[in-house]
């Protein structure tokens, strides 16, 4: 077995413990006998927390500050896999394999950011959930909604197929059949060498806590402990 290590990006009004550690991920990768890195992003957990949007910017560039000289594999959810692909494209010999949950289509859209901002600002609306259980995220203990809304409104582009085409090592892509960010289709079609796993009764939130999640992204970048 490898002893590479694997980076865990969590996702977005999360953080690494809560993402990965709560649901067991780094303790079976440990057990396997691999090195973890699992940093929290920008604005999340134990980094700084800025209330400029401006300083989110380049949320990859700390993830990349963050890895060794040799390269990782890497374990991505929801804003954590967008980010890690964003890192791949510019800098694809950082990394050996990649696993990103948790996105799709959403990628190649530029919306959201603004309604998730505002729905952390503003009151309970239950016609859109899915802003309003980000809301609920961001409003956990420990977080801080100020700069949580402030990653949202960060200055950022929908990315495109060009960019995918850059991200030319293996990627395992994983996604809830309930998912709000279907089709995945248009991203597993633009990155040059993906494999798909659908995840059956799940949905985006209850994503990372999948066991059929675990055991397939653990067997391909070659991490499971048994």
């Amino acid at each position: 077995m490898s002893e590479r290590p694997v980076l865990f990006v969590h996702g977005f009004a999360t953080s690494a413990e809560r993402t990965w550690r709560e649901p067991g991920w780094l303790d079976l990768v440990a057990d396997a006998g691999r090195p973890t890195i699992a940093p929290d992003l920008l604005g999340h957990g134990t980094a700084s927390h800025p209330h400029d949007p401006a300083a989110y910017e380049h949320l990859e560039q700390g993830l990349l500050d963050a890895l060794p000289d040799e390269p990782v594999d890497a374990i991505g959810f929801s804003l954590g896999a967008r980010t890690l692909l964003v890192a791949a494209a510019a800098h694809p010999e950082r990394f050996h394999r990649l696993v990103v949950a948790g996105v799709g289509s959403n990628l190649f859209r530029d919306e959201g950011g603004e309604t998730i901002a505002a729905a952390i600002e503003g009151p309970d609306d239950p016609e859109h959930p899915v802003a309003q259980h980000f809301r609920q995220l961001a409003h956990q203990p420990g977080n801080d909604p100020v700069a949580l809304a402030a990653c949202m409104r960060r200055p950022a582009r929908p990315l495109t197929a060009d960019d995918l085409a850059r991200v030319t090592l293996p990627v395992l892509v994983v996604v809830g059949d309930q998912d709000f960010v279907l089709p995945v289709e248009p991203l597993v079609e633009a990155l040059p060498d993906a494999t798909l796993v659908t995840l059956r009764h799940v949905d985006h939130f209850g994503t990372p806590k999948s066991m059929t999640f675990i055991d397939e992204a653990l067997a391909f970048v070659d991490a499971r402990p048994f």
